[in-house]
């Protein structure tokens, strides 16, 4: 963490390239391209091309061709569909009396910089480390991308103690207030031990009915029953120096967040997530089809009384 998240900059380069060349979407990431800036996005795509023997064996076709084929098959199932199920949950929550939207390891997430109408009355706080926050409070300046008034950026290193306080500092925050909170991308980087502490961190922060959003790899995402695909993305993420640390099963993510207060209110495999979030595009995109990686699940959780 002590360096710019390449997993992060590849993931906002999945959702710039899906909004910029797909008619139907899975999701919308419209100003993530911006962010990136221009020379940033062209120097990701040309890393892939470079890589295509790696994603690609014995592949024969054009430039274009292969790295829509990279970013479609190997690329951008995880970031859009989680985005899209996070989004969905976000506007569910708002809708019924949450006011804060907590986004813990932000990244160059660009939700609050193309925030619907009905996002305008929550208080929105991006976490991450001081290196990544900084790196994109400087894209958004070079772009010339507004900062909503209804956002803040907290920087904090999420594995130290003294997060929770540094949130609570934040003048718009309140404790009593319902918050909807995103760990997308994050939990795969966190040892057991680790999200427990997390969890156990984040749950005297939120009041009952507040909750929970993020994606997992579940028990066999390490094993050689694990598909070609998603072998191929922990390998990218250790070489990144993001190792990926832990995977769960059903059971033990309903324990550890029953510990901490929390009760699952829905959870998708990637099964689900491919019918309920990829039928239009695959509808209208027959030929490229895509479908959610293999062995992640995500999970929406609900703060209950403790």
């Amino acid at each position: 963490m002590e360096q710019t998240s390449m997993t992060a900059l590849i993931c906002a380069f999945a959702r710039a390239y899906h909004s910029e060349h797909k008619k139907v979407k899975v999701y919308d990431d419209h100003v993530a391209k911006a962010l990136l800036t221009d020379a940033i996005y062209q120097q990701v795509s040309n890393s892939l091309l470079e890589g295509v023997s790696f994603f690609l064996p014995g592949f024969e076709g054009t430039k274009e061709e292969a790295l829509r084929c990279i970013v479609d098959q190997q690329l951008s199932p995880l970031p859009l569909g989680r985005a899209a199920f996070a989004e969905q949950s976000l506007q569910r929550a708002a809708f019924v009396g949450t006011r804060q939207y907590v986004i813990l390891g932000a990244g160059y997430d660009t939700f609050a910089y193309r925030q619907p109408a009905w996002a305008k009355h929550l208080s929105i706080f991006e976490l991450d480390h001081p290196t990544t926050a900084q790196d994109k409070q400087s894209h958004l300046k070079d772009a010339s991308i507004p900062i909503p008034e209804n956002l803040c950026f907290v920087a904090t290193d999420l594995t130290k103690e003294s997060w929770p306080r540094t949130l609570q500092e934040q003048e718009r925050f309140s404790s009593k207030s319902r918050s909807f909170c995103s760990l997308l991308g994050l939990v795969y980087y966190l040892s057991k031990e680790a999200f427990s502490t997390l969890l156990a961190s984040l749950a005297p922060l939120l009041p009952t009915g507040s909750s929970l959003v993020f994606d997992y790899s579940e028990e066999r995402y390490y094993t050689d029953g694990a598909g070609g695909h998603t072998q191929k993305l922990a390998i990218l993420a250790g070489a990144a120096n993001e190792p990926m640390l832990a995977s769960y099963s059903y059971s033990e993510v309903e324990a550890l967040l029953s510990e901490h207060g929390f009760l699952i209110y829905e959870h998708l495999t990637p099964t689900d997530m491919t019918q309920q979030y990829f039928a239009s595009y695959n509808k209208a995109n027959p030929t490229q089809a895509m479908t959610a990686l293999d062995h992640v699940n995500y999970c929406l959780a609900v703060k209950q009384e403790f």
